[in-house]
């Protein structure tokens, strides 16, 4: 079964709209267009809840009824217990909330943490401060040819039984490369480890199931998942629980609450509800049934073909360039459809250039600076990044590559 994409563009105003229409939208891995159900949910919210949720009014009750709405929808979807999910303003906020638990958590132990030189550098940075407090951090270091993650790798970081963390990326945000978040977990938990996973780069191409996945955190940002801007943190019972509270003392025994230190965005928590609303529609329009996981496995699955297909010719035409260099696989079955790639020349005023010729798309480091080091690419120059989602046309693929061929 083929993904309706008429369908799925009436789904989002942003096609609509005289500003936004007139450019190929290629920065979605900066953030996707949001949904209309998430739209029309946060304005409602605005016009008709916008007071204190939980209180004995009518408005009250209906703000904090779609809250927990967002919750109970998400956590299903992603097969967890609600309390298991916790918003908060970004991902970066909740890793560094995480961070400042491990802190203690691990604080005279001698217990390690591991993390990547693959990753953006909200999962990097928070970990390896941690060292400054006498907690000892392991890197997982890429191939510099290929920018992948070789599990063999990290089984000698894991060997001696230390490493108690492993915070990796299912997939960087400029290499792209999907990796087998099942298998390093597998492999962490053999060793004694607890597990990080950064999920932003991937959520948009198909909500978690975290139960396969096997992690004890999965992070994501709402607003790269047709949502808005909210952090998502999907936190195991047993980990959270063991992990010294970060909110409030009163609300610790709360597990959504014990590790967010600020009241979320009540109208963006609402609204997440949804891209719930917009799987369960796709899943409706292509006879996919059964519960909010089976659905959301299904539209995953939908979303991804779609991607494949469409990415693989950019791909095949930039890997036939001698004058860039693409980075991650050149398979599209093997990545996310975020495609990176160093020019010989900087890349800013291509993309510059490319928003000239009807291309929406940037250039930069996108804070991965670890990787784009770890690749030899000088962070000056930057790469230039076309980034799509399962709403990104054939049609338009072809307008980039004409694009490029004409810009370059």
């Amino acid at each position: 079964m083929a993904l309706d994409l008429d369908f799925v563009r009436s789904q989002f105003p942003a096609f609509a709209s005289p500003v936004l229409s007139s450019h190929a939208f290629f920065e979605n891995a900066g953030g996707s267009y949001p949904c209309m159900q998430v739209v029309d949910r946060l304005t409602r919210f605005y016009r008709d809840r916008k007071v204190q949720p939980y209180g004995p009014y009518p408005g009250a009750e209906a703000g904090g009824a779609e809250m927990d709405e967002a919750r109970d929808r998400l956590a299903a979807m992603m097969g967890v217990r609600r309390e298991e999910v916790s918003f908060g303003p970004s991902t970066s906020a909740n890793t560094y909330v995480l961070a400042q638990a491990v802190r203690k958590w691990l604080a005279g132990t001698g217990g390690a943490v591991v993390v990547t030189n693959q990753d953006h550098e909200a999962n990097s940075g928070v970990w390896r401060r941690l060292a400054e407090e006498g907690i000892e951090v392991r890197e997982w270091k890429l191939d510099p040819a290929t920018g992948s993650l070789g599990l063999e790798a990290l089984g000698a970081l894991l060997a001696d039984g230390k490493v108690r963390l492993v915070c990796f990326p299912q997939c960087s945000n400029v290499i792209a490369e999907i990796n087998d978040v099942a298998a390093i977990c597998a492999m962490a938990k053999a060793a004694g480890a607890r597990t990080v996973v950064d999920g932003v780069s991937y959520a948009p191409h198909g909500f978690p199931d975290i139960p396969v996945l096997g992690c004890d955190v999965y992070l994501f940002s709402a607003y790269k998942t047709f949502g808005p801007h909210q952090g998502i943190m999907v936190l195991r019972e047993t980990f959270g629980f063991e992990l010294p509270g970060q909110g409030h003392f009163f609300n610790h025994g709360v597990l959504y609450k014990r590790h967010t230190p600020a009241g979320p965005d009540h109208a963006q928590v609402a609204a997440c509800a949804g891209m719930a609303d917009y799987i369960d529609a796709l899943a409706a329009r292509h006879g996919i049934g059964g519960d909010a996981a089976a659905r959301n496995r299904g539209v995953h699955d939908l979303m991804r073909a779609q991607e494949v297909a469409v990415i693989q010719p950019l791909l095949d035409y930039l890997g036939q360039r001698n004058d860039v260099r693409l980075l991650g696989p050149r398979e599209a079955g093997r990545r996310a459809p975020t495609v990176a790639v160093e020019l010989d020349r900087a890349a800013e005023p291509v993309s510059e250039e490319l928003g000239r010729n009807g291309i929406a798309c940037w250039a930069g480091d996108f804070y991965a600076v670890r990787p784009l080091e770890a690749l030899g690419i000088d962070r000056e120059k930057g790469v230039l990044r076309m980034s799509a989602v399962h709403y990104t046309s054939a049609e338009e693929v072809s307008r980039l590559i004409a694009a490029l061929d004409r810009v370059l």
